[in-house]
């Protein structure tokens, strides 16, 4: 057995330790875990990669901040409050539809911060609503908006855990916006048409809006939606005419974003909303900070060259249960880290973008899995449930059709790239 497989055995074996044992958070277990990885190296604690491992992902986390303080002075604006009642007023006829609406709705801050929680938090919580009073079942209703945030935050144009991996084999993040709606818009759209067909019945509209009097649409008419039109045109804008408009980077885009709302919205306190921004944020943050110390003490032992070469020689079958045991990491940046990495140099003679994609999807599911089940806890919570666990118990059947999608991208990985990319 090489040095190299003994250090990364110690590594992973001190981040399920702590993990799943001591109950740990997972930012401060792959912190622990770089720390022991190097000490046994005999390096023992080598600050200065540590440090530089800890600002691997600085810009991830400028997105992560800038955008999260974003959303909620959207939430405090009450243009989100709007986005929900238009919804429902416009799609009521077509149930089908308004569920698909619903789905990309909460989807939505995932998109922009590639966060799962902020999906639940912000537009999960305006829309539990919207679905008791449409007659859903409470355990469906967080179902539905726990899978919605799990392909929120893969779904372009901001995707963490892509840059995760990205960050750890030296892959730009250029020309994923296709195959990450490949392998979220089909799940997305099956688990909305799944659970209209199963759970929705005929409503009376006009009762349903008198069970959302709380939701209080604003006041200031269309003026409200400019910072989020100017968000989403100017990133496309950037893609698409690179070569006419000033190149901002995401998080200044946020922060200008932000400021038009603070200006159109004076009443919004911005160190209060900064405030609890930042502190939904911060285990995030953390998880960055960790993954970029694991991945650079990985360099500095070798270990990642040493997967790089014994990748390649993983039989077929071993390779794909590999890629299927990612969801039961218990969090999409931990398991994006720990084993999506060395399984892109796995499947190396396939398009890397495409694998990518396809990996990302599935350790976005660890976010609903236990010990922590994060995404099955917020959504119990904005919906009423006691227990959590019965919100993964209903998504079961979402969940393997995801996974499906998954492993078919992952599978069919080079000829997918030759059609789409």
């Amino acid at each position: 057995m090489s040095f190299e497989l003994i250090i990364l055995i110690t590594m992973l074996a001190t981040f399920a330790l702590s993990v799943f044992i001591l109950k740990m958070p997972a930012g401060v277990s792959l912190i622990l875990a770089a720390i022991i990885g190097a000490f046994l190296d005999g390096h023992g604690i080598p600050v200065r990669h540590l440090v530089e491992g800890g600002f691997g992902f600085f810009e991830a986390i400028l997105i992560i901040a800038t955008a999260m303080i974003f959303m909620k002075v959207m939430e405090a604006s009450g243009v989100l409050a709007q986005i929900s009642l238009t919804i429902i007023k416009t799609f009521h006829k077509s149930p089908t539809i308004l569920l698909i609406v619903i789905v990309l709705f909460v989807m939505f801050p995932g998109m922009l911060t590639g966060l799962s929680s902020t999906c639940v938090l912000t537009t999960g919580m305006l829309v539990a609503p919207i679905l008791l009073a449409i007659g859903i079942p409470r355990i469906v209703a967080g179902s539905l908006i726990a899978m919605a945030a799990v392909y929120g935050e893969v779904a372009p144009p901001i995707s963490i855990p892509v840059m995760i991996i990205g960050g750890g084999v030296d892959m730009p993040y250029i020309g994923f916006t296709i195959p990450l709606l490949l392998v979220t818009i089909p799940p997305a759209l099956f688990t909305a048409i799944y659970y209209r067909i199963r759970y929705v019945k005929p409503f009376n509209i006009e009762e349903v809006l008198k069970k959302l009097e709380n939701l209080t649409p604003s006041e200031q008419g269309f003026k409200i939606y400019i910072p989020l039109i100017f968000v989403i045109v100017y990133m496309i804008g950037e893609i698409t005419f690179s070569d006419f408009i000033p190149h901002l980077g995401v998080p200044l885009i946020f922060a200008i974003g932000t400021i038009i709302g603070i200006m159109i919205s004076p009443k919004i306190k911005i160190i209060m909303v900064s405030r609890t921004a930042l502190r939904m944020a911060l285990p995030v943050i953390i998880i960055l900070v960790g993954v970029g110390m694991f991945l650079q003490i990985l360099t500095l032992t070798g270990v990642r060259g040493y997967m790089a070469v014994t990748a390649l020689q993983m039989p077929d079958a071993f390779k794909y249960m590999t890629a299927a045991i990612m969801p039961f990491m218990g969090s999409a940046y931990a398991s994006a880290s720990v084993i999506g990495v060395p399984l892109v140099y796995v499947f190396i003679g396939k398009s890397a973008i495409m694998v990518t994609a396809s990996l990302v999807m599935m350790a976005a599911l660890g976010d609903l899995m236990p010990p922590p089940s994060l995404l099955c806890a917020y959504a119990a919570q904005t919906v009423g449930v006691k227990n959590h666990f019965k919100i993964l118990k209903q998504s079961i059947v979402p969940i393997i059709f995801s996974m499906l999608i998954g492993l078919l991208v992952l599978i069919f990985a080079q000829d997918l790239a030759g059609i789409f990319l």
